[in-house]
């Protein structure tokens, strides 16, 4: 999910605007020759890619992946023309849940008609334009051969939009001897949040990595750490541009005059506040008149905005992407709960110093267990010795949490947690296959990631490492007596053992509501904001099944936040957390608490203090207050009153540094607007 525009100078000296003259011809695959591609999760082998030209001239590719039981399985036949701009397309199979896809592309002279099920569509053109599909990550490859073709390595995108083609670099040879080839590495641009990071051979997709996975040409494998290695030097170069010019230091400090400001130790809203920051440190707070302001400050007026601490999100797995969209929605601490350790301090590292655009990262680590339905990590244990050593190293990293997944041996589960206890790590998860919630409470979890594991406690037979961790809830959640002795005991548990619940109910309201052809029911009112593909994933359906069981998945969705309101009322410790979009999902989250029947005020609490108490932050973080570090958000309207009204961050303040929301949307290629 990628797509920018290169505008600073530091970026643009790593760049150059592919010409119509500039590259040779395309080598493409001759009629009958089948080119393979092996698809990465992290470091684990997911799928494969096939490409090949058919004898009718119809180009097939074959996209199947495997991620826990889930995943694509796809057939696209395509029609391209001398320039590789496709005249035809033709997609059937299945998505990633399971649900099946068909969709179809046509161009007929001067008009284009396209149908699946989000849209049916047609346009007259003037020119070649690139249709892009609902499932166009695998046809990448194919538009930036297409780019190398036309002039200014410019496209018109169908259904809307503009792809836009950069060269990075020079040319990087791998491998040795006879077995070496040169590969480019371009930079597509108008798809997504970033650029969409390729590599070419003879201008022929190659390899391609996103940060957390991607694919590589099959007997290339070997080679693709180092192209990896080369994507995130791009990319950081890109991050640090941005950063240079969207970031706001004032040399004097600044003064925030004239707001409405959120406490949450008290939940209520002071009107007429000022706010004193020097470096990264709040100075002074008090009311409107009544603080001095130092000589030189940069004054931001208020004018009545709300000004709050910063948000946190408790459930992420951050990509390059994730720091500005974050940043932007207010988000200024977020806990990392399963990443690549490299990546992940990387990121940690260049966003802690502002050298790119991101939130405080707390570090969690998972660890899994061995087999077919693992998640797509490396950190895996199998045995007490290989858990323990997993621990040590997280500690000795600086990492605060460990996050237990579902195929972990549950006879390990004992192991893992005395010793991160003993190592001073929180203990969160999944429940692993073979056990139920309270067996992973008792054994003893600190924390538990999503709802439906509670509600699993009381369905039986349910393979927690497959998808039945979602389905079987979405079927029978409804059935579960939330006032029944057996959930009021196991309620009870959970504060007799101080567990702290992270629901990440946006994840399952897109799962159990979301429905073929519509929006995704998380991201109603952001979907026209955003980039042409980034928009176009947030269109699809929720579960295999939805269209003929919605009356019961929606009453099971009903049941989850009437399970969240008994945890609020028997003072359970709820933390806010998202797993999908960042920033966007966390403000659909804290809207469905208040939906759950938890008071609007209550719910910014989670999402700054209560976060920064739970990881033990509430020293210097959660509260606006003098002494703490400078982690501030101005939001125009007052949340306490209308959490919607958590959408409108104007201005975002992140270690004393100022970043305007609009600025940041706009550098991502989304739309700003309410």
């Amino acid at each position: 999910m990628r797509a920018f525009r290169c505008a600073l100078l530091g970026w643009l000296c790593l760049c150059s605007v592919v010409s119509a003259s500039a590259p040779p011809a395309p080598e493409m695959p001759a009629p009958g020759e089948e080119r393979r591609f092996t698809i990465f999760f992290a470091t684990r082998k997911a799928g494969l890619l096939t490409y090949r030209v058919g004898p009718d001239g119809w180009s097939v590719l074959n996209y199947e992946v495997n991620d826990r039981g889930r995943g694509q399985k796809l057939t696209s036949r395509i029609l391209l023309d001398s320039r590789s701009v496709p005249q035809g397309v033709e997609i059937t199979g299945n998505d990633y849940w399971g649900n099946p896809v068909e969709e179809r592309f046509e161009r007929k002279g001067d008009r284009a008609y396209w149908r699946n099920a989000l849209e049916r569509g047609a346009r007259k053109l003037d020119g070649p334009a690139f249709y892009l599909s609902l499932q166009g990550v695998q046809e990448v490859g194919l538009l930036a051969t297409a780019l190398l073709q036309v002039p200014e390595g410019r496209l018109p995108l169908l259904p809307e939009g503009e792809a836009r083609l950069e060269k990075i670099g020079d040319p990087v040879r791998i491998g040795t001897g006879d077995r070496a080839v040169t590969v480019d590495l371009y930079a597509v641009h108008g798809l997504n949040y970033t650029p969409v990071f390729l590599w070419m051979e003879k201008g022929f997709f190659f390899a391609r990595f996103d940060g957390f996975g991607g694919a590589i040409r099959e007997g290339w494998e070997t080679e693709f750490p180092e192209l990896i290695r080369r994507h995130n030097e791009a990319m950081i170069a890109w991050q640090k541009s941005l950063a240079s010019r969207l970031a706001r230091r004032p040399a004097h400090g600044f003064v925030v005059r004239g707001a409405r400001l959120f406490d949450p130790e008290t939940k209520t809203v002071r009107p007429g506040m000022t706010v004193v920051v020097a470096g990264n440190k709040i100075q002074a707070v008090g009311p409107d008149g009544k603080v001095a302001i130092p000589e030189g400050a940069e004054i931001v007026e208020a004018r009545g905005k709300t000004l709050l601490p910063g948000l946190w999100d408790m459930h992420q797995h951050f990509t390059q992407d994730y720091g500005i969209l974050d940043l932007a929605a207010g988000v200024t601490t977020g806990r990392d709960l399963g990443n690549d350790q490299n990546v992940l301090l990387t990121l940690k590292r260049l966003w802690d110093s502002g050298e790119a655009i991101g939130p405080r990262v707390i570090l969690a680590g998972v660890i899994e267990g061995p087999g077919p339905l693992a998640a797509p990590t490396n950190v895996l244990a199998s045995t007490e010795e290989e858990a323990r050593a997993w621990v040590d190293r997280y500690a000795d990293a600086g990492y605060v949490q460990i996050k237990i997944y579902s195929s972990l041996k549950p006879e390990l589960v004992p192991a893992v947690v005395a010793r991160a206890h003993a190592r001073g790590l929180r203990v969160s998860g999944h429940v692993p296959g073979g056990m139920k919630a309270e067996q992973a409470v008792r054994e003893g979890f600190d924390e538990l990631q999503h709802a439906n594991f509670l509600f699993l406690n009381f369905i039986d037979g349910v393979d927690t490492r497959t998808p039945d961790r979602m389905s079987a809830v979405a079927q029978k959640g409804a059935e579960i007596d939330l006032r029944s002795e057996p959930v009021r005991a196991f309620l009870r548990l959970l504060d007799e053992k101080h567990i702290v619940v992270d629901p990440t109910l946006n994840l399952f309201e897109d799962r159990f509501l979301g429905r073929a052809g519509e929006i995704l029911p998380s991201m109603t009112g952001y979907a026209e904001r955003f980039p042409p593909l980034a928009r176009r994933s947030l269109f699809g359906a929720g579960l295999p099944g939805i269209q003929e069981s919605a009356p019961r998945f929606r009453d099971s969705f009903r049941n989850m936040l009437a399970l969240v309101q008994a945890l609020y009322k028997q003072g359970t410790t709820i933390v806010a957390g998202t797993d999908t979009l960042p920033g966007f999902a966390l403000h659909r989250e804290l809207e469905l608490y208040v939906e759950a029947g938890i008071p609007a005020p209550e719910v910014l609490r989670i999402a700054t203090l209560g976060a920064a108490q739970v990881m033990k932050r509430d020293g210097d973080l959660g509260t606006i207050a003098p002494g703490k570090l400078a982690d501030l958000i101005l939001v125009d309207g007052d949340p306490a009153a209308d959490i919607h009204d958590i959408r409108k961050v104007v201005l975002t303040v992140k270690d004393g540094v100022l970043y305007d929301s609009a600025e940041l949307y706009r550098a991502v290629g989304v739309r700003v607007g309410p």
